[in-house]
């Protein structure tokens, strides 16, 4: 608890500063900028969905980028196998055997872009490196570099020739979040300012690997006290109260709890509270409760409600 107060104060400006630099590229999305960096220090990974041309892959690119990460971009397609993104055993003649050449997955930051246009089979061979850091061919198995993170987009299902993500995977995305249409204001300095591109070229990284394992070190040391947690349970337990979808899984809550420390992390203070919990529930519950992306040009520009927001409604922060 004391080492994490201590560090903090030395994180702080870098970290705001990280946002003020991000929130500068990918215009008049401050909220989703700070859950994806929340998610990147809790050790997750992140799901992006959105229409295409939205600013996700920008996003990624520009998180990978700040943070000081190495970084692949894996651009998914329906004729994709495993071993694209894997790699694969090639049999060397020089020294007579097989010696395995790692694929773009051994990487600290992987884009996987549009990650449902490829088939189930393929989406599944992220699996075990999104929950195990590593990888296993040929009865071999691989490390990944740490820190590890899948950023991966995906475009609604109503579009063309993408499939559904397996219930399995979803559950391995800490978080899932859409950035949606940016305000009239922020799109006229997209067309009047510089190409985002060319801006995330000129971007320092604010922080290293070091720095970015001492920040989760700092979010595990997050307090959580029995108050907070009696509410996260009775989030959870309306979750599992429905027969319209199935309810959180330990997994999901312990990403739950997570998330709300790497928030309040990245918000400047060493507690948890209510407000931090309800901060990132959608984000953390929606994908996982079977809650479809739908674009708001589809529902006629009116935001609907997420199965999320109406538990938040219905359960009282103290008893």
């Amino acid at each position: 608890m004391n080492h994490a107060a201590n560090d903090y104060p030395r994180n702080q400006q870098k970290i705001a500063h990280l946002m003020t630099q991000l929130n500068q590229i990918v215009l008049d999305k401050p909220q989703a900028i700070k859950l994806a960096l929340s998610g990147i220090l809790a050790g997750g990974h992140l799901l992006l969905q959105d229409l295409p041309g939205m600013g996700k892959t920008t996003l990624a690119q520009g998180l990978a980028q700040l943070l000081g990460l190495s970084f692949s971009r894996v651009q998914f397609t329906n004729d994709m196998l495993p071993a694209d993104i894997l790699g694969m055993s090639i049999y060397d003649q020089s020294k007579l055997q097989f010696e395995f050449r790692p694929g773009p997955i051994f990487t600290q930051l992987l884009l996987a872009d549009e990650i449902n246009r490829s088939s189930p089979k393929t989406q599944s061979a992220l699996l075990e490196a999104m929950e195990e850091r590593q990888v296993t061919q040929d009865g071999q198995t691989y490390a990944l570099p740490q820190p590890f993170f899948v950023i991966a987009t995906q475009n609604p299902l109503q579009q063309a020739g993408v499939y559904p993500l397996p219930e399995s995977q979803l559950d391995r995305f800490l978080l899932c979040l859409s950035l949606g249409y940016p305000s009239p204001a922020a799109e006229r300095e997209l067309l009047k300012g510089q190409d985002r591109r060319e801006l995330l070229k000129e971007l320092p990284a604010v922080l290293d690997t070091q720095a970015v394992l001492l920040a989760q070190h700092g979010v595990k040391q997050v307090y959580v006290a029995d108050v907070v947690l009696d509410y996260l349970q009775r989030l959870v337990a309306k979750t599992r109260a429905s027969s319209e979808y199935h309810g959180l899984s330990p997994r999901g809550v312990l990403s739950l709890q997570r998330a709300a420390q790497a928030y309040a992390y990245v918000s400047g203070h060493m507690e948890v509270t209510p407000e931090d919990v309800q901060a990132v529930f959608a984000a953390v519950t929606d994908h996982r409760l079977g809650q479809r992306f739908v674009p708001a040009h589809v529902t006629g520009g009116q935001a609907t409600q997420t199965i999320a927001q109406r538990i938040l409604a219905e359960v009282a922060v103290i008893v």
